[in-house]
């Protein structure tokens, strides 16, 4: 899973980049900073994973992985190539999801691009260069299956109407993922590469004090749950300078610390949970002595192509696939004979969906 991290310049993007992945992106109080876009790769936190560690004691331990992909800040005019612009739209289009992250703290030692904090204001800047780009891809797909359409073919037609009125509607300055259609028509503008139709999570910056404080009185936060309801993103508060001092403390002192802030987790472990039902994706494992490893996978993805994950050669000979569920398995205290014993280890097909947590051992012909 790859998410893109973008914002305005100066909104705590690249700090909370760093805190997140302990990179080492630069970090300035000026416009354009990040210029060329920065990469962290993190491990992705499983329990379950580090219990099957701990079973068979692997030669190799494998989690699955995300990457985080810091992109330069973006001005008005991006969609024209103002600023870095062009570098920025291509970044986005490489990315599964985007984390926006959207300035919610007052610093005047911290200057604006745009010389005050409007939550708001600064969400429909980025989205309208999005939009904007988008616009221009959706013109042209309207032209080219108008074009198609001359014939009287009731497909291009129909595919037409649909792409006028998602024209109509990011004209409007929305973006492509709060626009009501079926899945049938979803289908077809999928076949266009729109950046507003990405999953977005908005991560709202807050200072040290308003993210300790009441957020249901904070009027910056507000202003961004809202956008997100409407768009049917994810929102959740952050703050990136007490990631950034969790990120230089060993585990033991991460959770005490977190505990004093009433967290259950931190900024990461959010972020990637928002990211994964974002994303529709679930994690099954394998486990034995020489590997145990978690392998990412879209909800719904079928044993055979679960199996391809692993290796294209476990798809093309899939004869079957053996398969516990995590809670079946540590209930047997770890034992996979035992499992048997009782009958909780299953022979699944080719039309098996593979579930979260399940423990699989493929079984293929070469």
């Amino acid at each position: 899973m790859k998410l893109g991290m973008v914002g305005l310049p100066n909104v705590g993007k690249s700090t909370l980049f760093n805190a997140l992945t302990n990179a080492g992106a630069e970090s300035a109080n000026y416009p354009f900073c990040t210029i060329d876009k920065n990469v962290g790769i993190v491990s992705v936190p499983d329990v379950r994973l580090e219990k099957l560690a701990e079973i068979y004691q692997p030669k190799k331990f494998t989690p699955a992985t995300l990457q985080f992909v810091d992109i330069a800040g973006l001005v008005k005019g991006a969609s024209k190539g103002e600023g870095l612009g062009n570098r920025f739209l291509a970044d986005i289009r490489e990315v599964d999801a985007i984390i926006h992250v959207v300035r919610c703290f007052e610093d005047d030692n911290i200057v604006h691009v745009d010389g005050s904090i409007n939550p708001a204001r600064d969400i429909e800047v980025i989205n309208l260069e999005l939009v904007f780009s988008d616009l221009e891809l959706i013109e042209r797909r309207i032209d080219r299956t108008m074009k198609a359409a001359k014939g009287g073919d009731k497909k291009f037609l129909a595919d037409a109407e649909l792409l006028k009125k998602l024209h109509a509607h990011l004209s409007e300055g929305l973006p492509a993922r709060s626009f009501e259609c079926t899945e049938d028509e979803r289908a077809v503008l999928l076949e266009t590469p729109l950046l507003t139709a990405k999953p977005v999570i908005y991560a709202a910056n807050l200072s040290e004090a308003d993210f300790s404080g009441d957020l249901e009185q904070n009027a910056h936060f507000a202003a961004v749950k809202a956008i997100a309801e409407t768009e049917h993103a994810a929102v959740f508060p952050i703050c990136a300078q007490i990631e950034a001092e969790i990120s230089g403390m060993d585990e033991e002192d991460q959770k005490l610390f977190l505990e004093e802030l009433g967290l259950e987790q931190s900024g990461l472990n959010r972020i990637i949970s928002a990211g994964y039902s974002l994303l529709g994706l679930i994690s099954f494992l394998t486990g034995g002595a020489d590997e145990c490893r978690a392998w990412t996978i879209r909800r719904g993805t079928k044993a055979p192509q679960a199996a391809g994950k692993i290796h294209t050669d476990f798809e093309k000979g899939f004869i079957r696939a053996e398969v516990i569920s995590y809670a079946d398995f540590m209930a047997c205290g770890g034992s996979m004979a035992a499992a048997r014993e009782k009958g909780l280890v299953r022979m699944e097909g080719k039309t098996y969906e593979v579930e979260d947590g399940d423990i699989i051992t493929f079984h293929f012909t070469s």
